[in-house]
């Protein structure tokens, strides 16, 4: 068992490695030039999208819910422990690559939600089916001819073994552990109950029952999740400007690290940001894929949404509340030193009870919580649509039940060999999808133009009218 768990440790260090973060920064940059920036120049055009309904397009569920269900899935233990982790291991310069990686992030996840909509299917129940396995098999088919449902089987197979981990039992260990640790003390095995309970009730609903719940629960509990720290950055908006100073300048220095490599400040900038808001990894276009749309660019453009919504804000938001809390001491070498070497979620909570003692650490529980169920809700719609690409929609009806007691088990066992194959399957979803984004690139600048060209033409009828 040793050996097995050393072996998929060096898996999960390649598919987090160096390499892997090079391509995924890499492949949005790349993005980034083609779509010329798509994500902030449409910005304000997304948020107006966002809210669009077209009832006589293809889809179950709307624009919104597909963009908060595919959130329900970011937004969770990696904006509140991951952060905190990053600052911890690589100092303030970290948040600023964590920064870049959520600012080309926005791209990547307009590429995937478009040519998941391009390519998606209709199933036997009548739902749309999409993702990065669709459009590898379909898309590259027609660019290049030849089989490549292998590569798609092969996405679809790492995702489906992550969304047992890091999408469900990961989860549910994490919720288990802050109650138990709060003052309710409530025994694992109870939490485990309740959460396996909810879930199940929810998923038997299938996607437009997921929606609902992620389009009421993502809302909320980010609100809730905000407010508390402005009311912390407000009280210290003196600390701002100097907390500001300390993430750029050891952007590109390792003094903050106490000597360390500058790789290792970019390394766990990014590793974080790419964790947190998972793109380039696949697993949201299967949301968006299920978007009731007709343009597939029009959901690209409200997908670009979700990079900026959890890493350029939720992330950010934990980050200075850490910064301004007065846990981080320097010295005059440089060198970052943690309050009780605290690091994670416990670092996380402990920057917020600095300002609202108690307070604070209700809203941190109350996002760890929140955030860890919405994501193995997220997962389970991610999991269920690899399952139904390998083995058709029966099976997905076992892996229904069997995920639901899972989740159970997550909040009742150790996790260490869970975690460590979760990480890396997680992580190795990245390699199908990545190579189908570069490949079919040119398929997505050229609908993204084609958008633009029709939206000018608009443009200039609705000008005439008024003129």
């Amino acid at each position: 068992m040793e050996a097995l768990n050393a072996l998929i440790g060096q898996i999960g260090s390649f598919a987090w490695g160096p390499i892997m973060i090079v391509l995924l920064v890499g492949t949005g940059a790349w993005l980034t030039i083609g779509t010329r920036v798509v994500q902030f120049r449409k910005l304000f055009h997304a948020f107006k999208l966002l809210f669009s309904k077209d009832q006589s397009a293809q889809g179950d569920i709307t624009p919104f819910q597909a963009l908060m269900t595919s959130l329900s899935a970011t937004i969770g233990t990696g904006n509140i422990a991951g952060v905190a982790t990053a600052i911890a291991s690589g100092g303030p310069g970290a948040i600023f690559w964590m920064w870049v990686t959520g600012a080309v992030g926005g791209s990547t996840k307009f590429g995937e939600a478009v040519l998941a909509v391009k390519y998606r299917v209709t199933n036997e129940k009548g739902e749309q089916s999409g993702g990065p396995m669709y459009f590898i098999k379909k898309g590259m088919a027609e660019r290049f001819g030849g089989n490549w449902a292998w590569l798609g089987w092969a996405f679809a197979f790492f995702g489906l073994v992550a969304s047992f981990g890091i999408g469900n039992m990961v989860q549910s260990n994490s919720v288990a552990a802050a109650v138990k640790s709060s003052v309710l003390a409530i025994p694992p095995y109870v939490t485990g109950i309740v959460l396996a309970v909810a879930t199940a009730l929810v998923i038997i609903g299938g996607i437009k029952s997921i929606a609902k719940v992620t389009s009421k629960v993502v809302p909320v509990m980010a609100v809730v999740y905000i407010i508390g720290s402005l009311i912390v950055l407000f009280s210290k908006a003196d600390m701002i400007p100097e907390a500001f100073g300390l993430i750029f300048a050891n952007a590109f220095s390792a003094k903050a690290v106490g000597g360390g490599l500058l790789g290792t400040v970019i390394r766990f900038g990014v590793a974080r940001g790419v964790f947190s808001n998972e793109a380039g990894l696949g697993s949201a276009p299967i949301a968006h894929a299920a978007s009731k749309i007709k343009d597939p660019v029009v959901q690209g453009i409200v997908a670009s949404l979700g990079s900026f919504i959890d890493t350029l804000i939720v992330c950010t938001m934990t980050a200075m509340v850490i910064m301004v809390s007065g846990l981080l001491t320097f010295s005059d070498t440089g060198t970052m030193q943690i309050a009780d070497k605290l690091t994670g979620a416990a670092l996380s909570s402990a920057a917020f009870n600095q300002t609202m003692p108690g307070l604070g650490g209700f809203v941190v529980g109350f996002g760890l919580v929140f955030f860890a169920f919405s994501t193995i809700l997220g997962w389970y719609y991610y999991g269920s649509k690899c399952c139904e690409y390998i083995a058709g929609l029966k099976a997905v009806a076992l892996y229904k039940w069997a995920y639901a007691a899972l989740v159970f088990v997550g909040a009742t066992v150790p996790l260490s060999f869970v975690w460590n194959l979760s990480d890396a399957f997680n992580g190795l979803m990245a390699i199908p999808n990545l190579i189908a984004l570069i490949t079919l690139s040119p398929v997505i600048f050229a609908m993204l133009r084609k958008y633009e060209a029709k939206d000018e033409v608009e443009l200039l009828r609705e000008e005439e009218i008024i003129s």
